[in-house]
């Protein structure tokens, strides 16, 4: 892979993490599961190719790009843990139900 493709792979990454983004401000969490896997794939595909050393303006730009994906990481976790930990909650609140339902159901109900 040469510098240009390096580069337009690490933007590619960048677009999709900013779709991310948005698709978490809006709640669309299927949306942001399909784009967390592509988005996985394109970061493997950096993480497998033989590094390329990057100089000047473009090693610049890796470091602008990278800064702005982990910006995107920052505050799609930011969105997304408080949900997620509500998720959580009603999860494991609904799995005690069904326990309680379970052990105690047939007295509490006859």
């Amino acid at each position: 892979m040469n510098n240009h493709e390096v580069i337009a792979l690490y933007e590619t990454v960048a677009d999709i993490t900013d779709q991310m983004l948005a698709a978490a401000r809006n709640g669309d969490w299927e949306q942001l599961a399909v784009l967390e896997t592509c988005c996985a794939r394109h970061v493997e595909i950096l993480k497998t190719d033989k590094p390329v050393p990057l100089t000047g303006d473009i090693r610049v730009r890796k470091v602008q790009i990278i800064n702005k994906i982990l910006a995107d990481d920052r505050e799609i976790r930011n969105i997304a843990e408080p949900w997620m930990a509500k998720l959580s909650q009603m999860i494991n609140s609904t799995g005690a139900e069904r326990k309680l339902s379970q052990a105690y159901g047939a007295s509490l109900g006859g």
